[in-house]
């Protein structure tokens, strides 16, 4: 289940989003559904079409199916998403294993 505390390790695609900063300020307060995802763009289908937006130059306010509101820096996103899950997976694990050894 997608939560606010572990959103980098799932799947993005179908949660709704606003993208609430941009370097571009004609991309702030687009709104819609995330539709497509590559390394470095986020693609969202808007009242108005699709629009794609550069991950590293923005933030995401996305909304889990709980309906939790969460921002995200795009520059967490960067990189693409089946190896972004496997990168935040590895983090946890190497933090979880530097906790153990602290105690």
């Amino acid at each position: 289940m997608i939560t606010a505390g572990n959103i980098l390790r799932h799947e993005l695609i179908g949660l709704p989003v606003e993208v609430v900063q941009a370097s571009n300020p004609a991309q702030q307060g687009i709104a819609g559904r995330l539709i497509d995802e590559t390394r470095n763009m986020v693609v969202i289908e808007t009242s108005r079409g699709t629009k794609k937006i550069e991950k590293a130059h923005a933030t995401f306010r996305l909304t889990v199916p709980d309906g939790t509101v969460v921002d995200v820096s795009g520059s967490a996103l960067v990189s693409q998403p089946e190896k972004r899950l496997s990168k935040v997976s590895k983090t946890v694990s190497k933090t979880a294993s530097q906790t153990k050894k602290r105690f």
